[in-house]
């Protein structure tokens, strides 16, 4: 069960596709998860990243760039 895609663009990004969408997809009969990364102009695969345990099915989430959160507190 896939979740939301999130866009991330590309640094320089130059076209409007011009990055990765990241996706959580969750395998619910195995409690497993992983975070796919994808190549928002085709779609082909980028990476993927296995997670230790199954994650929530439909989960949203955000991407933030790292720059944006100079000078923020945890």
């Amino acid at each position: 069960m896939p979740s939301g895609a999130v866009f991330v663009a590309a640094a320089g990004a130059a076209s409007e596709d011009d990055g990765y969408l990241l996706t959580v997809v969750s395998d619910l009969k195995q409690d497993a998860s992983q975070l796919l990364v994808l190549d928002a102009s085709g779609l082909d695969g980028v990476a993927a990243v296995y997670l230790p345990r199954g994650v929530t099915a439909g989960i949203c989430g955000s991407w933030i760039a790292d720059d944006a959160l100079d000078g923020l507190q945890p």
